[in-house]
């Protein structure tokens, strides 16, 4: 595959890369299926962790709020590894989720 993965990549450092690999993928020559698909993925992640974080934090239990921050940093490293591979893995439990709602991505 000789895609330019960069953007798929950069869409996982922060949810600032994430907007700026929207707005440079935008191109309709440019765009990539590739590079689109890790945007979605990405997107969804960011929005999860910061949704979810919300409520997780009334927890009030250290516990659970390193559960939380476990499973969303494994669901991050999942993606980008796929990303940096050059692959379009889903990410697990919630990926299909995310693709199905960032679909106009």
């Amino acid at each position: 595959m000789k895609e330019n993965k960069s953007l798929g990549i950069l869409a996982y450092f922060t949810i600032i890369g994430t907007v700026i690999a929207m707005i440079m993928n935008t191109d309709a020559e440019k765009k990539s299926n590739f590079n689109s698909f890790h945007i979605r993925q990405a997107l969804g992640v960011f929005l999860s962790f910061f949704l979810l974080g919300y409520f997780v934090s009334y927890a009030d239990s250290w516990t659970a709020t390193s559960a939380f921050y476990i499973f969303f940093f494994i669901l991050w490293i999942y993606g980008f590894l796929a990303a940096l591979e050059g692959k379009t893995k889903l990410i697990p439990v919630l990926g299909n989720f995310f693709q199905k709602i960032f679909k106009t991505l």
